[in-house]
């Protein structure tokens, strides 16, 4: 008997706690809205982020038609110009002997997005992701790894940056 009264106890307690919460306005973050049809991607052939971008907006849902050929040009709607893509790798330490210790890795874009008449829709923006890593000469080959690792996390990251924009994107 004490211990239904205990757990009776405990529920009323948490009761006001749980209707705190689902009343907090919080929701996951559904497919992106675009307000355009049709997007047509300009990025040089061998660019992986032009394609991860391409595959992340495919599987995002929604009515969002991606466009790559260039005989489908007439038909976008909106088109996303890939200006540069850049990979740098910066030494920022140096040990005492003077051999490497740190490096930083960076990736850094410029886009634009404009629609079929030329207005541009976003103008010419840069992004950038920086990550910071430790290196060792002794096991090159893993940092070497860890490096090609930090690149794609840095792309992913920027391509979830490209989605949130060009959602955001308003034509006049």
């Amino acid at each position: 008997m004490l211990q239904r009264k205990r757990s009776f106890l405990t529920l009323l307690a948490a009761a006001p706690l749980a209707a705190g919460l689902t009343a907090c306005g919080f929701r996951l973050r559904g497919a992106p809205e675009f307000q355009f049809r049709t997007l047509y991607i300009q990025a040089a052939g061998g660019s992986q982020l032009g394609r991860e971008l391409e595959r992340t907006l495919k599987g995002a849902g929604g009515n969002l038609t991606v466009l790559r050929d260039p005989a489908d040009l007439p038909k976008a709607e909106a088109v996303f110009e890939l200006l540069s893509e850049q990979r740098e790798r910066v030494v920022v330490g140096y040990n005492a002997s003077g051999q490497v210790r740190e490096l930083q890795l960076r990736l850094r874009i410029r886009f634009r997005l404009r629609n079929q008449q030329g207005v541009e829709l976003i103008p010419p923006t840069e992004l950038l992701q920086q990550r910071d890593v430790s290196y060792n000469e002794s096991i090159a080959l893993a940092k070497e790894a860890e490096e090609a690792l930090l690149y794609r996390n840095m792309q992913t990251d920027l391509v979830q940056q490209l989605l949130r924009r060009l959602a955001a994107a308003r034509p006049q």
